[in-house]
């Protein structure tokens, strides 16, 4: 997402405890290295669980391992599920799409940490 400042590197062991703080994670790895990963929030109420990360290293892309990992999700949570996404990320919406997302609203990035206007998701 070459629209967001790159992270400092020193950043990134705070960003891998945040991801370790999500209720259900799950990693897509092969003998060598880690893949992806999905990571989820439950919900403290009623709501669809949230979907909060899913990520796939893009050398690995196209190769199933994001379905994998949403299915995954999808087969443990078949109340539902929800996730934000920026609105830039056509291959993202696309690939949520494909997998029965459907759109809930818009938003101008107001909320959110990047200030980049995002879209809500809901399945089923």
């Amino acid at each position: 997402m070459t629209y967001l400042p790159a992270m400092p590197e020193e950043h990134l062991p705070l960003v891998a405890g945040h991801i370790a703080k999500h209720d259900d994670v799950w990693v897509a790895e092969d003998a060598e290295r880690i893949l992806g990963f999905l990571a989820i929030d439950r919900s403290e109420g009623d709501g669809p669980e949230l979907l909060a990360k899913l990520y796939v290293e893009p050398d690995a892309q196209n190769r199933g391992i994001g379905a994998a990992l949403l299915d995954q999700a999808k087969s443990l949570y078949p109340e539902g599920l929800e996730l934000w996404v920026f609105q830039r990320n056509e291959g993202a919406r696309r690939f949520y799409e494909r997998h029965g997302f459907r759109l809930v609203k818009l938003t101008d990035g107001a909320e959110n940490w990047e200030r980049e206007p995002d879209a809500l998701y809901r399945c089923p």
